[in-house]
C-alpha cells in the first residue's frame, strides 16, 4: 500500500496501476470519487441516500472487476462516469423510479455559469434563482437534463461527456444547444412561487 500522503500526487492513472498491483490501493480511488459520484448519483436521480450509496457500491464493484479493461487512452474520470451513469440507468430500470423529483444540489459558482452560459438575465437573488434552476432541470427531458448536468453542474468538457454518454463531440455540442434552448424556453415561461 502506499503512504496516504503520496496518493494526492499520483495522477488516475498511477492510482489504476498501482491498485491493479495491489488491491488495497483501490481504496485512494474510492476516496477520490466517492463524493463527486455520489452527488452526480443523487443529481440524476430521486432515491433515498441509502439507495444512493447502494448505486456508488455497485458502481465501485463494476470498476474494481473490469479495471483490468480500463483503457489508459481515455480519461479515468470519464470511465468512471460512464460506469456510474450506466448503473444509475440500470437501477432506475431495476426500481421503476419516477423521473421526476430529483435531488439535484447547485453550488452558487454552477448556477451563475448555467445561467450566465444560457445567457438568463437574473433579476433575483442567488437562492431563488438556484431553485428555479432546479425546477427547470427537473421538468426538461432526461437527455436534455442529464446534458447539462455533466457541463454545469459536474463541470465536464465536451470530450469527457462524449466519452461518457459515447457519442461524438458534435452530437455533444448539438445536443448541449438544443438543452440550453429547451432549458432557456422553460425557464421563461416558470413561474417559481416561493
Amino acid at each position: 500500500m502506499i503512504d496516504i500522503a503520496d496518493n494526492q500526487n499520483l495522477s488516475d492513472g498511477e492510482l489504476v496501476s498501482l491498485s491493479l498491483e495491489n488491491q488495497h490501493n483501490f481504496l485512494y480511488l474510492v476516496n477520490r470519487y466517492r463524493f463527486k459520484l455520489l452527488s452526480y448519483i443523487k443529481r440524476l436521480t430521486n432515491v433515498s441516500d441509502d439507495d444512493a450509496e447502494d448505486i456508488l457500491q455497485e458502481v465501485f464493484i463494476k470498476v474494481y472487476l473490469n479495471l483490468n479493461d480500463f483503457n489508459s487512452d481515455l480519461k479515468f474520470s470519464s470511465w468512471i462516469y460512464r460506469i456510474t451513469h450506466n448503473q444509475v440507468i440500470s437501477s432506475h430500470r431495476k426500481l421503476k423510479a419516477r423521473p421526476e423529483g430529483h435531488a439535484i444540489d447547485i453550488e452558487d459558482k454552477s448556477a451563475l455559469n448555467l445561467a450566465a452560459d444560457i445567457d438568463i438575465v437574473a433579476g433575483t437573488d442567488l437562492n431563488i434563482l438556484k431553485q428555479k434552476i432546479i425546477k427547470v432541470l427537473d421538468g426538461l427531458e432526461r437527455k436534455y437534463r442529464d446534458i447539462l448536468i455533466l457541463r454545469f453542474l459536474e463541470e465536464k468538457n465536451y470530450q469527457e461527456i462524449s466519452d461518457i454518454i459515447r457519442k461524438p463531440q458534435g452530437t455533444v455540442a448539438s445536443t448541449i444547444n438544443k438543452a440550453k434552448q429547451e432549458f432557456k424556453k422553460e425557464f421563461e415561461t416558470q413561474k417559481i412561487i416561493l
